[in-house]
């Protein structure tokens, strides 16, 4: 297949790659800087976003886009400015992937675009799945339902379109060295109450997830990206903290880290319980359903 990736030079991006490498598979990586990457045999670098950049011309029939694209949520204060920031790189970037498919002079079969449990807003209480239909009211969810309300455009030209939800994303990268810091550093503990619900999944089911969208024509729409067994915030840090051999002792208030964070402290306090009924409904096996090896298989590497 030929299947072309934004964000494909980010922490997931660089792991999906990998793995369609494996697969045979040839990757169409869209990117401001192509001059920066150099070409093999199963990667291609196509500039993207700017407005000398035409891939439109440069890229082959595409048989799937995979829509990572998108900054950071946690690399700094979320300001106002921040905000908006967060929000106009994942609209603009997917607006620019509507705007390559209606280009194209084939569209591709499908276009998996990367989104977020923040959708359902926050609860310690309630449980979500694909059938929750009414988004939350903060901020993440506003974001998630603009960014998924320009994918959909894709569905409208007729491409198959996946959103795929992801949770807490662990890995080599991403949050989990920055969990993993305080245990090291032996006052690792609960954040606040330590009640909110962590919805995780390990970065190789992020990638399989992903690969899984792509090739199976009977999955649309949302799909969460999380494993089958989220844990409380005081279950996940003991979990943690076991693996690294290290306490679990220290609560970190929840006053502090609003007052340390701002509103982006929403990360660490609040939370979801997430269910991947879809994934688990059409036999999506997991790699790592429980957390415990999740965390060794990581820790271990």
């Amino acid at each position: 297949m030929k299947i072309a990736i934004t964000g494909g030079t980010g922490f997931v991006g660089t792991v999906l790659t990998e793995q369609l490498k494996r697969e045979g598979h040839h990757v169409y990586i869209l990117t401001r800087s192509p001059e920066d990457h150099t070409n093999s045999e199963q990667v291609t670098y196509v500039g993207w976003l700017k407005k000398e950049h035409h891939p439109e011309k440069e890229l082959p029939v595409l048989d799937a886009i995979v829509n990572l694209a998108g900054e950071s949520l946690n690399s700094g204060r979320w300001t106002e400015e921040r905000k908006q920031s967060i929000i106009n790189s994942r609209i603009q970037a997917t607006e620019s992937v509507i705007d390559l498919i209606d280009a194209l002079p084939e569209k591709p079969e499908v276009l998996v675009n990367a989104s977020a449990v923040g959708y359902y807003g926050q609860s310690n209480t309630k449980t979500f799945t694909e059938e929750t239909t009414e988004p939350g009211k903060d901020f993440l969810a506003n974001v998630v339902v603009e960014w998924e309300e320009r994918a959909s455009q894709a569905a409208e030209k007729g491409v198959r379109t996946v959103f795929v939800r992801f949770g807490i994303i662990l890995g080599k990268k991403g949050a989990l060295p920055k969990m993993m810091l305080p245990y090291k550093l032996m006052i690792g503990g609960n954040l606040g109450s330590g009640e909110q619900w962590m919805s995780w999944i390990h970065i190789e089911d992020v990638v399989g997830l992903l690969d899984y969208a792509i090739h199976n024509k009977d999955i649309n729409g949302p799909i969460n990206g999380t494993a089958p067994n989220p844990k409380r915030n005081k279950d996940f840090g003991e979990a943690l903290g076991n693996v690294l051999q290290r306490p679990h002792w220290l609560t970190a208030p929840s006053f502090a880290l609003k007052a340390a964070l701002g509103d982006m402290s929403t990360l660490l306090l609040d939370g979801q319980c997430v269910i991947p009924k879809k994934a688990m409904a059409h036999g999506y096996a997991y790699l790592y359903p429980e957390l415990t090896p999740a965390l060794k298989s990581i820790v271990k590497e």
